[in-house]
């Protein structure tokens, strides 16, 4: 077998050299012109939203000069003793934080069964029909573009104040955010499990039940995990409206201008959500394990 390299002729090579030069060439402008359209864009985007460099750059040691306030003072000699001190609301402040984990998880779990309910509505491949489809899809997008504390504002002129509020408030913004992932999960499926048990008599119920949720049900726990870590922090911002929990304490040290508290409580909030991020992501590695070992 012959394996030799046979050269190309000298006008078949430089018109293929010119070819592969257009090409390039073709690329590089069009990378130019979208990276000069960016910026456009971006220069108007921040001309209209008044975006001030030089105010920002004037006014940095506020922020700054803010930051060093809140940093508590520790000392090798009284390490112990500055540290009761700066937490010297630890267990009313705990007992806010889990009111506020549990604002979270009622949250999601209510929202999540919503969007468990509604997300098959609005998936295109199991809709009953083309309008209710529609007034689903539309119905999840009211839900997740109103945001949570307006919501909770109106929840608490409605209901006063008090965690039902929050609850309320993250459980129809939830319902909305997951019921258009589900949705999304479920319109990617496989139909023809599905097709195969209507088509031996199986009613809408049993074929979503045995056809449907097998291949769908890690991604909706993935997505809702997910979700409750953005509930956590959601949860905090409800108290700034009455809602309760921790984030009504953080509100209260910063309008008081109690500076080291400011700084307790936001490193409570951090390292409970850094903590619920490493747990849910190992729960979701797990679910991804069993379903490729499926």
């Amino acid at each position: 077998m012959d394996t030799r390299i046979v050269p190309l002729a000298s006008e078949r090579g430089a018109a293929l050299e010119s070819a592969y030069s257009r090409a390039v060439a073709a690329t590089r402008r069009r990378t130019i012109l979208t990276l000069a359209a960016v910026a456009v864009l971006a220069v108007a985007a921040g001309f209209a939203a008044e975006v001030r460099p030089l105010v920002l750059v004037e006014n940095i040691g506020n922020f700054t000069a803010y930051l060093g306030r809140i940093l508590p003072h520790l000392t090798l000699a009284n390490l112990r003793g500055d540290f009761a001190e700066w937490y010297w609301g630890l267990p009313k402040w705990a007992a806010l934080l889990g009111e506020t984990l549990l604002m979270a998880y009622l949250g999601t779990l209510l929202g999540g069964l919503a969007a468990f309910l509604l997300c098959f509505g609005a998936a295109a491949n199991l809709a009953r029909t083309r309008i209710g489809c529609f007034l689903t899809r539309r119905a999840l997008e009211f839900f997740r573009t109103v945001p949570e504390v307006v919501f909770a504002l109106i929840f608490v002129i409605a209901f006063g104040l008090g965690p039902m509020v929050g609850v309320m408030a993250l459980a129809i913004h939830t319902a909305g955010a997951l019921g258009k992932l589900f949705s999304e999960v479920v319109e990617n499926i496989d139909m023809k499990p599905v097709e195969g048990l209507i088509a031996s008599g199986a009613t809408r119920v049993e074929a979503i039940r045995f056809a449907v949720l097998p291949q769908v049900l890690s991604n909706f726990a993935s997505y809702g995990l997910l979700r409750f870590e953005i509930n956590v922090r959601g949860a905090g911002v409800m108290g700034f409206v009455g809602a309760g929990g921790i984030g009504q304490e953080l509100l209260v040290a910063i309008r008081n201008f109690y500076y080291t508290d400011v700084s307790a409580i936001l490193l409570m909030i951090v390292a409970t959500v850094v903590l619920i991020d490493l747990a849910t992501e190992r729960l979701r590695h797990h679910l991804i394990g069993l379903e490729q070992a499926r």
